[in-house]
């Protein structure tokens, strides 16, 4: 298999997996408090926008990364590849606790094992790394630029509204175990 048809398995797998997590994990009304205030929406249209334009880079390359392209698509699927086991492992990690909204339920707790004794918002650093993975396999800076900076953008805004609904739920608990810990770059932010 070459490093682009593994690419594109794996790239389909992630999108896929996403669809899954969405529909499969996603919290109803009456099942627990709802605070995404559209964001899942957002994040949704933003990613698709994005990869979808990042694509179409890559076919006219307008500001084209003069590397080794081989060595840039194995670099793309590395990071691909670390992405996708972080976001799995953050994910699984939270078990039933994880809501692919924005929500808290009454049996929930703040949990500080595995990745989150490291980040408090694993699953979307694993994102951020395939949203990088995606703009450098464009070959690309545009195509970089627009993989990666309108989703972190959507995430950044994410994370600010699910904070926001764990600091109300957990009170000191949870403002106790954010001074422990950065949002999404261990030891940065």
């Amino acid at each position: 298999m070459s490093l682009s048809s593994l690419w594109q398995w794996l790239f389909n797998a992630w999108i896929i997996g996403e669809i899954v997590i969405s529909v499969a994990t996603r919290t109803r009304r009456g099942q627990g408090d709802l605070q995404d205030r559209g964001t899942q929406f957002i994040l949704w249209i933003v990613i698709v926008l994005s990869m979808t334009a990042c694509g179409f880079l890559r076919h006219f390359q307008p500001l084209p990364v003069h590397v080794d392209h081989a060595s840039m698509r194995l670099a793309a699927l590395a990071l691909l590849s670390a992405g996708l086991l972080v976001r799995v492992a953050a994910i699984l990690t939270l078990g039933k606790s994880f809501s692919a909204n924005v929500a808290t339920h009454a049996t929930q707790t703040i949990n500080r094992s595995g990745l989150y004794a490291i980040v408090r918002h694993p699953s979307y650093l694993g994102m951020e790394i395939i949203f990088f993975a995606a703009g450098l396999n464009s070959f690309d800076w545009a195509g970089l630029a627009v993989a990666f900076v309108p989703p972190t953008l959507a995430v950044l805004y994410r994370i600010h509204v699910e904070e926001a609904a764990l600091f109300g739920a957990f009170g000191d608990d949870y403002a106790d175990y954010a001074r422990a810990t950065k949002r999404l770059l261990p030891g940065i932010y």
